[in-house]
């Protein structure tokens, strides 16, 4: 149906929403649940068959939530939150739990890093308070779900019943809802970096005016702005009830869910999470991509023509235009890898969001399970991805690896010629080689 939704951050998210967002014409249930049905609704998820041994006590939960093949959810024709059931275990445990704080601490150092470099007043351009943008943001996509994951898969506790209730909020604020709105920041941030390159490139009397540094503060608060709007909903349309099972012998406090109460009075489930959802399709996933794609396709052919253009002026011993534009040239291809690495983990999280709205709205054809297990591989990839912009500045950009040198070894590797300074508006005054780019 409609509103059986994936998050874009996790599978437990993708999880969540469909018991959250239940429909009138719900998913048809496996054979062994037919004719039985969650409050108001709610869907079943098929879980992995596979047995797990985490030590007796986590063991005896597991089997106690366990009703024939399928995950129990569910007491007393009541539901509740079971992180057991809301992964595949033996992806979720060796991702979430062991690779990922891992990631997660390399990800802060080499952002961390980004950002003091291009603070640095020598580094005040407008390219290089978008990138600063967007490494702020991609750290703290980490960070917020960072405790969560810890807790819950590192330490092994995805097997005991989250509670209380304003733990439940709190994990999903901080694992759903925090990631995705700094990831949609993240992406538009870098959709804005590509326009600006090109029209520094293609447009180049238009950048003195429409790339200069108020204008890119402005837009990047608009963005963050957007960003906050687009998911402030998502923080006030679930209600979390107390709900007392039975755990290991003991009654024990869980968390119920439901729709809150305004979404049912004046939107209806199906229409608020089928705007909310096709928005995110389109605007957070699907268009950005494709005007990435775009992007890069028109730089690279622009910077093609202006490398052919460069050896006419080398032949032609016009040697300071050559060095201006070979700058120029190498500043376009080092922002061309950045946006290719940002597309190469961004485009299947748009393929298989696309894909779960087409199999809600028009025909049922994915496989949920899977679907879980692939958007928890995106994710994680999407993480990989962070760092590696630390090593493209470091590899391709002089003047990063300059003032790296400066903050970090002071004047120990030579005095800083600050005529080498490069501005993204008014161009280049010096050039060293061909494979980097000062900023």
């Amino acid at each position: 149906s409609a509103t059986d939704v994936l998050y874009q951050w996790s599978a437990n998210a993708a999880a969540a929403s469909a018991r959250l967002a239940p429909s009138p014409s719900p998913s048809p249930l496996p054979p062994e649940l037919e004719g039985r049905s969650g409050v108001d609704g709610g869907q079943y998820l098929v879980q992995n068959d596979s047995q797990f041994d985490y030590g007796n006590e986590s063991l005896d939960y597991y089997q106690q939530q366990m009703v024939g093949n399928h995950c129990r959810q569910m007491e007393a024709n009541m539901t509740y939150w079971n992180l057991t059931c809301e992964s595949p275990l033996d992806y979720a445990l060796p991702l979430y739990g062991y690779c990922m704080p891992f990631l997660m601490l390399i990800t802060i150092i080499s952002n961390t890093l980004i950002v003091l470099v291009l603070s640095k007043k020598s580094m005040a351009t407008p390219t290089n308070f978008v990138l600063m943008g967007m490494a702020i943001c991609d750290m703290l996509t980490v960070i917020f779900p960072a405790p969560g994951l810890w807790y819950m898969y590192t330490f092994g506790n995805h097997y005991k019943p989250l509670h209380p209730v304003s733990m439940c909020l709190a994990y999903s604020i901080f694992n759903e809802l925090m990631p995705a709105m700094c990831h949609t920041i993240s992406v538009w941030l870098t959709l804005a970096l590509a326009v600006q390159r090109y029209i520094y490139v293609c447009h180049a009397p238009m950048a003195r005016t429409w790339c200069t540094m108020p204008r890119v503060k402005r837009c990047t608060f608009y963005i963050a702005l957007l960003a906050f709007l687009h998911q402030l909903p998502r923080f006030f349309d679930r209600t979390y009830m107390p709900l007392y099972i039975e755990w290991n012998g003991e009654e024990t406090e869980v968390c119920h869910l439901e729709t809150s109460l305004w979404v049912h009075k004046y939107l209806g489930e199906d229409l608020y999470y089928t705007s909310y959802y096709l928005f995110r399709v389109l605007f957070v996933h699907l268009l950005p991509c494709i005007i990435l794609v775009t992007l890069n396709i028109l730089l690279f052919t622009a910077l093609r023509q202006a490398q052919e253009r460069r050896k006419l002026l080398f032949r032609e011993n016009r040697k300071k235009e050559c060095k201006k534009l070979r700058e120029s040239n190498c500043t376009t291809l080092m922002l061309i890898v950045v946006v290719s690495v940002f597309l190469l983990a961004e485009i299947p999280i748009a393929v298989v969001t696309a894909m779960h709205i087409v199999s809600s709205l028009i025909i049922e054809f994915l496989d949920y399970g899977l679907a879980n297990i692939c958007i928890m591989l995106t994710n994680f990839f999407l993480v990989v991805s962070y760092p590696i912009n630390f090593g493209i500045y470091c590899g391709m950009s002089r003047q990063f690896r300059e003032t790296f040198k400066e903050i970090f070894l002071g004047r120990l590797m030579g005095k800083k010629d600050s005529s080498t300074k490069y501005s993204m508006v008014t161009g280049a005054r010096t050039c060293t080689n061909t494979n980097e780019t000062v900023l």
